[in-house]
């Protein structure tokens, strides 16, 4: 039997990327029930392959007991586009078809930085200007309060 290809998603993260993995689904039956891989093997080794500018690399083998699991990718470079291809063989079966690349661009820390501290800086001027304006209005130096003639009132 060959073994794949697993489902593959992947999110970008600050200089790195998470890659969540879904084991193939399998067509044996035990008393009617599907059985699922790690049912029939217990334990599956999976291979990452990252493709990037650099050309490709495949990291090492990881072992998984479980159905979906997650590893994350660390230590890349911001703004830049990786794609990963994920592999599952056993240990009696080394036979396996390769997920399709699924790609995604590292996310840059300092950007999501800037953002947040702008968005907060903005919302605080705006705070403080309004803050100060009420003051203003309240001692009478915006608007002030005119009295009026005595026939008038």
């Amino acid at each position: 039997a060959i073994l794949g290809p697993p489902e593959v998603n992947i999110t970008s993260c600050p200089n790195c990327i998470n890659v969540t993995i879904k084991l193939p689904t399998c067509h044996f039956r035990d008393n009617g029930k599907l059985l699922s891989l790690i049912d029939i093997y217990e334990e599956l080794d999976y291979d990452v392959t990252l493709k990037s500018l650099d050309g490709e690399h495949r990291r090492s083998r990881q072992k998984t007991t479980e159905e979906v699991f997650s590893t994350v990718i660390e230590e890349l470079y911001p703004s830049r586009n990786y794609c990963v291809s994920v592999g599952v063989t056993a240990s009696i079966n080394k036979h396996s078809v390769p997920s399709p690349w699924k790609c995604v661009t590292a996310a840059s820390e300092a950007r999501w930085g800037y953002h947040e501290v702008a968005v907060a800086g903005a919302v605080c001027v705006s705070l403080i200007i309004a803050a100060v304006l009420k003051c203003m209005h309240a001692e009478g130096f915006i608007f002030p309060k005119i009295s009026l003639p005595q026939t008038l009132v």
